[in-house]
């Protein structure tokens, strides 16, 4: 029973990364497209709020129910396609920080020029487009990861 509410626990984790991961890029895509700063700074405002309150919470739980399956199934976290999850957990959340701060970032210009009656800078749209690139290498591990932990494909 311990065995299905830990493995039960997990799948909603990495169910949250991903559809928290997706929704949010989603949202900032959206708006960005309106090029309007009122709509930038409050959908980024919310966005911030659910990093924070979803995407966070669930990088927690993953690492601890990831190492509570591997226990109560006998694998080893030197086991390949564990390793490798490991490896690209630690590779997304190198691309994650650096995105929750650039979300921050945006919010706060657009903030600043809804205040100042101003459209938005170019500081904005540059680092809107570092957040898009960095989005990519990012999902493409979490959903490597998905498939790792399904597959369970012998590695190295």
């Amino acid at each position: 029973m311990t065995y299905l509410i830990v493995k039960f626990l997990h799948i909603i984790g990495a169910t949250v990364l991903l559809g928290a991961g997706a929704g949010i890029a989603f949202f900032m895509v959206m708006a960005h497209i309106t090029r309007s700063a009122p709509v930038i700074a409050g959908v980024a405002r919310i966005v911030v709020i659910a990093d924070f309150l979803f995407t966070a919470s669930a990088v927690v739980l993953q690492p601890i129910t990831g190492v509570a399956l591997a226990w109560l199934s006998g694998y080893s976290l030197t086991e390949g396609w564990i390793a490798l999850s490991i490896a690209l957990y630690f590779f997304t959340g190198a691309f994650w920080l650096p995105v929750v701060w650039m979300q921050m970032r945006m919010r706060d210009i657009a903030q600043a020029a809804v205040a100042a009656n101003q459209s938005l800078p170019q500081s904005y749209h540059r680092l809107f487009w570092w957040w898009f690139a960095f989005g990519f290498p990012a999902f493409a591990a979490v959903l490597t990861i998905i498939w790792l932990m399904i597959a369970r494909p012998q590695i190295f």
